[in-house]
């Protein structure tokens, strides 16, 4: 019994020696990527961009399938910025409720609104990546702005604020989507999310090493659009028409980001889990298709997130150097709570901060859960 007993302590300290190293260096890891990456986006202090006087002209290009809700809700919106200049494509991706009738009746109002209607053809299904092309290929102007039918602007300056961040040599903006909340933990956890993400991918773009964008809120030129061929690259895959083609046309010197609340560009969040899940399940599975640099920024982050917990909490468990552990995670907690204070504030979602910890640990199981999802997805739906 003696002997038994001197082996299990003996497989505890080194399991403890073990887990005391996987602790050690996923702080680290974190601390790094809090400090020296998330907070660029923390502390970021945008220049004053001078307003453009030549005021050039823009085309919004939303993709709807069945959105007769949504369009009724927000488009008009969209439709009544305070800027000169612009027009409206809304690509009607063969709808079967009313989405015509009511464009029909807004374009009779407006103007400047176009309507690309698509009828759904057995031979020939079509998807976003298709309808926004078709809708780019409709526009009449260089600059382009993309959101979706279920987004409504914060305000009329909408348009005009992220047209004003083309300087010389962008070709892409990025902008910020927030979801609503209605004060349940869910949406709480989708706007944690969301504003990960964005923080993310701000923080690259600040630093050069621009990766990501949310199609909600993005801006990129024609030009470059047909230079890169659309979609081409990765048209066989059903999302991405985001991400994936700002991952690939975006370089250090041709992508700006705006960060004016005035700027934001509102959603609803999911009110089920699983009608977020199916949406998240399709988000993620783009992932895999980054650049391999752009993987591996993401892949050490998740990686160290993902053995800090269970390393605290089996050291916790087996109570080796409690104060140790406890003054480490102090440490980690302390920094990640004034660099996302700062950055939440930035996104309008500082309300969820007194959450931080809690949300943080359901972070992790998204990154295990979803992650896995993404990398075993192999079809998808197209909307």
């Amino acid at each position: 019994m003696g002997l038994l007993l001197y082996f299990i302590m003996e497989l505890l300290g080194a399991y403890g020696f073990i887990l005391f190293i996987v602790l050690g260096l996923s702080t680290v890891i974190q601390l790094y990527y809090y400090i020296f990456i998330f907070g660029k986006f923390a502390f970021y202090k945008p220049t004053v961009t001078p307003q453009n006087l030549s005021e050039e002209p823009v085309s919004i290009i939303i993709a709807a399938r069945n959105e007769y809700a949504n369009l009724e809700k927000n488009l008009k919106a969209i439709l009544e910025q305070d800027y000169p200049n612009y027009e409206v494509i809304v690509v009607n991706d063969c709808s079967w409720d009313d989405s015509q009738k009511l464009l029909e009746y807004y374009q009779e109002v407006y103007s400047h609104l176009k309507i690309c209607q698509l009828i759904e053809q057995e031979k020939y299904p079509t998807g976003k990546k298709f309808a926004l092309t078709m809708g780019i290929k409709a526009t009449k102007n260089n600059k382009l702005l993309f959101t979706d039918a279920d987004c409504a602007p914060n305000s009329n300056q909408w348009l005009r604020l992220m047209q004003e961040q083309y300087t010389t040599g962008k070709e892409i903006i990025l902008g910020f989507s927030p979801y609503k909340g209605f004060g349940s933990l869910l949406s709480m956890f989708i706007q944690y999310e969301s504003g990960i993400t964005a923080i993310a991918y701000f923080s690259a773009a600040i630093a050069k090493r621009p990766f990501m964008g949310v199609g909600r809120n993005l801006s990129y030129t024609k030009d470059l659009f047909f230079k890169n061929k659309g979609f081409a690259s990765h048209q066989h895959i059903l999302s991405g028409d985001d991400d994936l083609f700002v991952n690939e046309t975006a370089t250090s010197t041709n992508v700006a980001i705006q960060i004016n609340p005035d700027s934001f560009v509102y959603t609803e969040a999911k009110k089920t889990f699983t009608s977020w899940s199916r949406q998240k399940t399709r988000h993620v599975s783009t992932g895999k298709y980054y650049k391999s640099n752009d993987k591996f920024f993401l892949g050490l982050y998740y990686s160290s997130l993902m053995l800090f917990y269970p390393a605290f909490g089996c050291l916790l468990l087996m109570q080796i150097q409690l104060p140790v552990c406890l003054g480490i995670f102090g440490m980690r907690f302390l920094t990640q709570l004034v660099i996302m204070y700062f950055a939440l504030k930035k996104l309008k979602y500082a309300h969820i901060l007194w959450l931080l910890p809690f949300l943080d640990v359901l972070y992790l199981f998204y990154i295990v859960i979803f992650g896995t999802r993404g990398l075993l997805t192999r079809k998808q739906k197209y909307w």
